[in-house]
């Protein structure tokens, strides 16, 4: 089993000084931790990468710094699954058949941009997942992050978790 924080959008140190310190606990607890872009600055790399091991692209907001080192998608295998990372998909309307035809052969697709949280499965099965953004929630009550577990082929006690603390 793995224990993965899912995030995204977390635009340090532009819409927050640094990560909130309920944030950084979870990352810490993780065996694995995943960033689906706009980090702003490489040094966010940096500080998660001392809490847990990271797989991360980069963003539309991303530069030079966080570019060379991080793809536009990323792809790895963990609890039988295989998951893909990618900032944008597109739109929300067409999203699932468009990520269907995109990213065949894939189970889990973690994806941001929008700050807003997404869950839904498409027609072949992949599973879409947002974890939205733990620092700037613009139309949502409050920032956001994912946690799962992947085991035995199978995505378990998916939360999307909300950040109180800022």
């Amino acid at each position: 089993m793995t224990r993965v924080v899912a995030l995204s959008d977390t635009h340090l140190p532009v819409r927050a000084r640094r990560l909130p310190e309920s944030v950084r606990r979870a990352a810490g607890a993780a065996e694995l931790i995943v960033h689906a872009g706009d980090w702003v600055e490489a040094s966010v790399l940096d500080d998660l990468a001392e809490l847990a091991p990271v797989v991360g692209v980069w963003g539309n907001n991303d530069g030079d710094d966080v570019r060379s080192r991080l793809p536009e998608v990323a792809r790895f295998e963990e609890g039988g699954l295989r998951f893909a990372v990618v900032h944008e998909t597109g739109a929300a309307q067409g999203r699932e058949a468009r990520m269907d035809a995109t990213y065949p052969g894939t189970d889990v697709l973690l994806f941001g941009h929008s700050h807003i949280p997404w869950d839904s499965t498409t027609p072949a099965g992949l599973r879409l997942l947002n974890p939205g953004s733990p620092t700037d929630r613009r139309r949502q009550p409050t920032g956001t992050y994912l946690t799962f577990d992947a085991r035995d082929g199978g995505l378990h006690d998916v939360t999307l978790v909300p950040v109180l603390d800022r």
